[in-house]
């Protein structure tokens, strides 16, 4: 039988949330933006998912905007800036999903600089680290929640409060966090003062892929335009059986969310790997139930087997694992790491473990016994 160890690249999909998305896809199938009442059907059953995911996470229908994903919902607020005039900075914290730092990348080709804050030696970025980065023409700050390499959940609100703080008498940098990796796996609120934007998946969380959510505290002029749907923020027919599913999704993650079994799981990951020596945390300070970690994703080192080798070994025994981020497996780069000043040849051997609502003993024990049995061979 199979062991899923990848969560954090895309949950195994409740199927019950699949089957809603399928009914809706079939019963209301016309565009929103029709006028006739097929279209009108349509657009209530899409504005009845925004006010369910509204009502999930606690903040206003008003804020919230269907796109595709979490990229889509990184880069929009991020790609809004090419509509000022004045170009200034971005800073971006050395940790961040490729969907942001990459963007920005493309961004200093039009004039923006980009402001790297740097992380400690165990993945966490400070307030003070952000403020130290941040100039007079910071326009962008974003520091993402969890990250989906360590699973080190980083201070956001902290960080919001400190830049409103800071910035009293001046313009505030538009502050972003990614929470892919939060939102129903550990509690997290958009609705903190400062936070101006954030990220949400569909199926990072049981739900289907091409959807997510951008959360926008306040209205922002886009760089993208067309048809005009999702009020102006994100053109293109709208997904409504993704939409509806995204909602189901929500709910099912948020209050089902059980924390204690997430810690339960992850410490005896800990303690089976641990001992079978040669197999160390990343970083080294993480300990059993460290509250400083998402309970959902850790990152570990063998003293002597390159992670590669164990993910295509692992896979022979239908166990699967991934070296970091699902987005960036085909490098060799690991910019997480190096932000962390992880050693080349422990960053070399590293792999990520993430796991789900549904990972038991059973696949513990199974992941277990082929370490065992590779760290013999090799």
């Amino acid at each position: 039988m199979s062991a899923y160890f990848d969560w954090a690249a895309t949950t195994r999909p409740n199927p019950e949330i699949l089957e809603l998305a399928n009914k809706i896809a079939v019963s209301v199938y016309a565009n929103p933006s029709s006028v006739h009442s097929d279209g009108k059907k349509a657009a209530q059953t899409l504005e009845q998912a925004r006010t369910d995911c509204a009502r999930i996470l606690g903040t206003s229908p008003s804020t919230l905007y269907f796109t595709s994903g979490g990229t889509e919902s990184d880069y929009v607020p991020l790609l809004a800036l090419l509509q000022r005039p004045v170009r200034g900075s971005v800073a971006i914290s050395a940790i961040e999903h490729p969907a942001i730092a990459e963007q920005a990348k493309m961004l200093s080709h039009t004039g923006w600089e980009t402001l790297v804050i740097p992380a400690d030696r165990d993945g966490f970025v400070s307030p003070e680290a952000v403020l130290s980065t941040i100039r007079e023409d910071t326009a962008y700050v974003a520091v993402m929640a969890v990250n989906n390499e360590t699973g080190a959940i980083q201070p956001v609100e902290q960080i919001a409060e400190a830049l409103v703080q800071s910035c009293k008498g001046r313009k505030k940098p538009h502050f972003h966090v990614d929470a892919v990796q939060a939102i129903g796996k550990i509690p997290v609120s958009f609705t903190s003062t400062g936070i101006d934007s954030g990220a949400i998946s569909g199926h990072k969380i049981g739900g289907p892929r091409g959807i997510g959510l951008l959360y926008l505290a306040r209205r922002i002029e886009p760089f993208i335009r067309g048809g005009g749907q999702e009020s102006g923020i994100r053109p293109g027919t709208e997904n409504v059986p993704g939409a509806v599913a995204l909602a189901a999704a929500l709910d099912a993650a948020i209050c089902g969310l059980d924390i204690d079994h997430g810690m339960k799981m992850m410490d005896m990951i800990i303690e089976r790997l641990g001992s079978l020596g040669g197999f160390t945390t990343i970083p080294e300070s993480r300990t059993l139930s460290d509250s400083r970690f998402s309970p959902w994703i850790i990152q570990i080192s063998n003293s002597s087997i390159p992670g590669e080798v164990l993910v295509r070994s692992l896979s022979a025994y239908d166990i699967s694992i991934s070296t970091g981020s699902a987005c960036s497996s085909r490098k060799t780069s690991r910019p997480v790491l190096d932000a962390m000043r992880v050693p080349k040849n422990i960053q070399q051997n590293a792999f990520r473990l993430s796991i789900g609502p549904t990972t038991d003993e059973s696949d513990i024990e199974q992941l277990y016994h082929a370490l065992k049995e590779i760290c013999r061979r090799l």
